[in-house]
């Protein structure tokens, strides 16, 4: 099932009370996936489950996805953790089927890339894995390149997808 073109997608700052929420979305579909915590995917971060806490730090933003009151999908921007101070991170992107197909990952991903242009961030990183074809392609579309190394301290030891932007 998708979201009906005429009904709107309310994209907002995450709060306190959406943790839970976007904790769940971020397992559901780590697990659709076969993203597991052993493999060091997101499902390990010990922080998951109180993500606007984390992205409540200087520099850090974090959006979640609404349809019907529910939350949907979300993402965010960090600066990247044992980076140089001018990376930052695309983080957490992740979306339930339903919200799938609609642009909303695009949108939240030029939204987040904005935010670290204006908080002085010169390049954007991010990983993923090759099981995340469409977001690797959509990547692709915002400019992203592929690297050959790893960057920072993320712990996401099995995303084999490194990619880096000039903002």
């Amino acid at each position: 099932m998708t979201i009906p073109a005429s009904v709107p997608l309310l994209t907002r700052p995450i709060t306190a009370a959406d943790n839970g929420a976007i904790a769940s979305v971020i397992r559901r579909v780590s697990a659709e996936f076969g993203l597991t915590a052993d493999k060091g995917y997101t499902v390990s971060d010990p922080d998951l489950d109180r993500l606007f806490e984390v992205y409540s730090r200087p520099y850090c933003v974090y959006w979640v996805v609404e349809y019907r009151g529910e939350v949907v999908g979300g993402g965010g921007l960090a600066p990247l953790a044992g980076g140089d101070t001018d990376i930052c991170e695309l983080q957490k992107m992740y979306f339930l089927p339903i919200a799938r197909g609609q642009g909303i990952a695009r949108q939240l991903a030029e939204r987040a890339l904005e935010f670290g242009r204006q908080q002085g961030f010169q390049r954007c990183y991010l990983e993923t894995t090759g099981h995340l074809t469409s977001a690797i392609r959509l990547y692709e579309k915002l400019g992203f390149q592929h690297i050959n190394h790893a960057m920072g301290c993320t712990g996401h030891v099995d995303c084999e997808v490194r990619m880096l932007k000039t903002l």
